[in-house]
């Protein structure tokens, strides 16, 4: 199988599980504890039932919409996603060229691979940046201002990584950044010349964002452990002033799934906040973050706009999140397969068969445009 010839996102997840090695491949497939809520997500999702309709002039569609005021092809964003850089060499930079080249947004992760300053390098547009405050508030001000200095046209303030769930595949396989030399480890990326030969010549090997900025990040460090130490568990909505101070661009908030939290995520005076429960990668028996969707559009919907994460795998799945109420949504797992199976291109051709789905979708459900989109594309029964 090519990307030329991969069909799904399925297909795209088999190619990067051959071409990435364990660790990292199993770092973004795999989630916290048991995986009940990284399986919900999934399962809750498939279970809305579309309702096709039939005779309906779908001739003329488009997919596009507006994105927290920006236009976008379609009503999703690439989500910011940890090591993105190691699923594929300078994994975030071909990331953000292809959801520029489409005309959606790209949101850089503070734990990323390549740095801010690499990304804005490699791209032409302003790109989003999601940020994780640390215990250091002078360095969360200076990531603040170094996107500033990027011109990154949103903050994505993720609120649910306060302490970190255990995820069980990770400490199995002794995930460090850069890998660790280990005899099963230096045996799987033998196994994956291509992605060593092309990581090995990549902008960098560690944590781009850290890197040189934090104490501690020298040499080779447990992702688990740097976390736990580093990460700030007294986090709280009256920080949110304090960024909001210092971040003169537009605010989201991601990682919410109580409806309490939503009103208190609106209250901030935020531009948007995304559903999400980070993949089913933190709290397990958490609820899946479709299930929570409606009910935080009610409360909070005409205050702030609702983007919704989390379990996102086809252009199915952001119909039924759009009918459930979202105006937009974020994919990483989807994307990163594309990373991993085909570098650039293959995030492109995520974003295709994605944007493709959605759009045959919409024309079966007799729907042409996102703005026709609502409560009746579900099926009752």
């Amino acid at each position: 199988m090519s990307i030329a010839t991969a069909t799904s996102i399925d297909d795209l997840r088999l190619m990067a599980k051959r071409r990435v090695p364990k660790a990292f491949f199993e770092y973004c497939d795999h989630g916290s504890y048991a995986e009940e809520t990284l399986n919900a997500n999934r399962a809750d999702l498939k279970a809305l039932r579309l309702r096709q309709r039939v005779m309906v002039d779908v001739s003329n569609r488009s997919t596009e919409t507006t994105i927290l005021g920006e236009k976008a092809t379609f009503p999703f964003a690439l989500a910011p996603t940890g090591l993105t850089g190691m699923q594929h060499a300078d994994g975030e930079i071909l990331a953000a060229r292809a959801a520029e080249r489409v005309g959606i947004p790209f949101c850089l992760s503070t734990m990323s691979i390549c740095s801010i300053e690499d990304v804005a390098a490699g791209t032409t547009k302003p790109f989003w940046f999601q940020l994780y405050v640390m215990k250091d508030r002078g360095f969360a001000k200076s990531l603040v201002d170094r996107a500033i200095a990027a011109k990154c046209s949103a903050l994505v303030l993720t609120v649910d990584l306060q302490v970190q769930g255990q995820r069980h595949r990770d400490i199995k396989n002794g995930m460090t950044v850069p890998p660790r030399v280990t005899l099963a480890n230096v045996i799987d990326i033998a196994t994956k010349p291509d992605w060593a030969l092309k990581v090995l010549r990549g902008k960098r090997k560690t944590f781009g964002n850290l890197e040189g900025f934090v104490k501690g990040m020298t040499g080779v460090k447990s992702l688990g452990q740097w976390i736990a130490g580093q990460f700030d568990p007294a986090l709280n909505w009256n920080d949110v002033a304090w960024i909001r101070s210092i971040w003169p661009g537009k605010l989201i908030i991601k990682g919410v799934l109580d409806v309490d939290d939503a009103r208190a995520a609106a209250a901030t005076g935020a531009d948007g906040i995304v559903v999400s429960n980070h993949g089913g990668r933190q709290l397990d028996g958490a609820p899946s973050a479709i299930s929570t969707l409606p009910r935080i559009v009610e409360a909070v919907g005409s205050e702030t706009e609702v983007m919704f994460d989390s379990g996102v795998r086809s252009g199915q799945d952001v119909l039924r999140a759009l009918a459930l109420g979202a105006k937009s949504c974020m994919i990483g797992r989807a994307f990163l397969y594309g990373l991993g199976a085909g570098g650039e291109a293959g995030v492109a051709k995520a974003i295709d068969i994605i944007g493709r789905e959605l759009d045959v979708s919409m024309a079966l459900t007799g729907r042409r445009t996102i703005a026709e989109i609502d409560g009746t594309v579900i099926d009752r029964g």
